[in-house]
């Protein structure tokens, strides 16, 4: 598919940083890097166990996380990214958002929403 970015804005209880996501529908939850979340002040509220690719299990921090993009803004849970983790855009704040990423234009659009 290649690869998408998306300039947003991350917004925490101590302020705000621009943040460059790579937008991935294939992840689950966003990441901020450590930096950027302890300096807007998100705190961990919980904690979720990953598997990676090859198995291997890991512990995250979860947070919440207001996001501002340029096609919509709201808030998400965020995984509280460690040292050496990127910024990345992950489905359940697509989601949040009412986006959806097209794979043909490689962009953010809004989601067919359906009330059922």
């Amino acid at each position: 598919m290649g690869i998408v970015y998306v300039d947003g804005i991350a917004r925490g209880p101590s302020g705000e940083a621009t943040v460059r996501f790579l937008a991935d529908s294939g992840a689950t939850y966003s990441v901020l890097p450590s930096d950027v979340w302890q300096g807007i002040g998100l705190t961990p509220r919980r904690t979720v166990t990953f598997s990676l690719a090859d198995g291997t299990t890991i512990d995250r921090r979860i947070s919440e996380c207001y996001f501002i993009l340029p096609q919509g803004e709201g808030t998400s849970p965020v995984v509280l990214g460690e040292p050496g983790d990127y910024a990345l855009l992950g489905v359940l704040t697509l989601e949040a958002l009412g986006l959806v990423l097209n794979p043909f234009t490689r962009e953010l659009q809004p989601m067919r929403l359906l009330l059922v």
